[in-house]
């Protein structure tokens, strides 16, 4: 399992660090030009790392991983959400600088705790890239919910034109479901979930970087 763990965190990583210098390749080459055309060069990839990142949460129900499944479990359905239900069916949305923003954000996080993982796996434990991994998301974290808040924000008006995902149903039922107002509480619910994640990240935090687990980890 510990092999499986390691060759996953490592397909991960590989897929995160293409895309994260991808990125900053494009911007130093073709400066703000690039940002607007992100998602066409880099979607396909990201796509596929969220879509894999699924299997994190069976990693936790068989308890091949002892993370919580609730904090983790909602940091992966808001990518999934945000990735597939508002970015991935709007082709308007997709040239925003808020995506840019927030595969920034996703794959800077991601580099660096699949990076950790991997060393973790094989019983090492480097100081510094464990204070970065446990202390990096935490300011990072709010950022990228605002981000993906902003991306639903400018979605709005999108789905409330195309109809996307909003269904009335015929007579005699007379029932309809108006998708941007599911937007809106979603909105809501991803403020209040990330109040949950950050108390979740202070915790990991004392957990892992307490001084007696530093002490433990450098002997």
């Amino acid at each position: 399992m510990n092999t499986y763990l390691f060759v996953y965190d490592l397909m991960q990583f590989c897929g995160h660090s293409w895309i994260f210098t991808n990125m900053i390749i494009r911007f130093m080459s073709f400066g703000k030009d690039s940002l607007a055309d992100t998602f066409y060069s880099i979607g396909l990839v990201m796509r596929l790392c969220q879509l894999l990142s699924v299997l994190e949460i069976l990693h936790i129900l068989i308890g091949i991983d002892k993370s919580r499944l609730f904090p983790r479990f909602l940091q992966i359905t808001e990518r999934i959400i945000v990735l597939f239900v508002v970015i991935n069916s709007q082709e308007e949305v997709q040239g925003k600088y808020a995506v840019c923003v927030l595969f920034f954000l996703w794959n800077l996080l991601d580099v660096v705790r699949y990076t950790y993982n991997m060393l973790a796996r094989t019983g090492i434990y480097y100081l510094p890239l464990t204070w970065l991994n446990f202390s990096l998301c935490i300011p990072l974290y709010p950022l990228s919910v605002l981000a993906k808040a902003f991306a639903i924000w400018v979605s709005l008006p999108y789905f409330e034109s195309l109809g996307t995902y909003s269904i009335k149903l015929p007579f005699p039922f007379a029932f309809s479901i108006y998708f941007p107002y599911i937007l809106k509480i979603y909105l809501l619910v991803l403020f209040i979930g990330m109040c949950f994640i950050i108390q979740n990240l202070f915790s990991e935090r004392k957990a892992h970087l307490g001084t007696g687990n530093i002490k433990k980890k450098r002997s």
